[in-house]
C-alpha cells in the first residue's frame, strides 16, 4: 500500500466539504498526474466525478455505493474502488476516520 508521495507539488489550501467533515489536499506529480489525499469523518456524503477516479482507502473503513448500484460495499484499509467519469458515488463512514488517496486518470 502506498504510504508516501515523492517529488510532488502540493496545494497548501485544503479542499473542505460538508462543513469540514471531508477534508483533502491536492498534489500534482512530475508526470502531470493529479491526486488528493484526505480524511472522511463519520457521515454519509455524495460526490460527483468529472474524470475517472481510483480511491485507495489508507486507514479506517467506509461503505460505498456507486451510481446505478443499490448495494453498498465495504472498503477497508488496503482496498480501493474505482468510479467512472461523469458519474457519482455515495460514501459512508460509520465510526472513526477513513483516510484516502484519490488518483485521477
Amino acid at each position: 500500500m502506498l504510504t508516501k508521495l515523492e517529488n510532488v507539488t502540493a496545494t497548501l489550501k485544503a479542499n473542505v466539504y460538508f462543513e469540514g467533515k471531508v477534508v483533502s489536499h491536492s498534489f500534482e506529480l512530475k508526470n502531470g498526474s493529479k491526486k488528493t489525499a484526505g480524511l472522511i469523518y463519520p457521515g454519509k456524503y455524495k460526490f460527483d466525478t468529472k474524470a475517472p477516479e481510483r480511491m485507495d482507502i489508507l486507514d479506517g473503513s467506509c461503505k460505498v455505493c456507486l451510481l446505478g448500484q443499490s448495494e453498498w460495499k465495504v472498503h477497508e484499509a488496503g482496498t480501493f474502488f474505482e468510479v467512472p467519469a461523469n458519474s457519482s458515488f455515495e460514501i459512508s463512514v460509520e465510526t472513526g476516520i477513513a483516510q484516502y488517496l484519490c488518483s485521477y486518470k
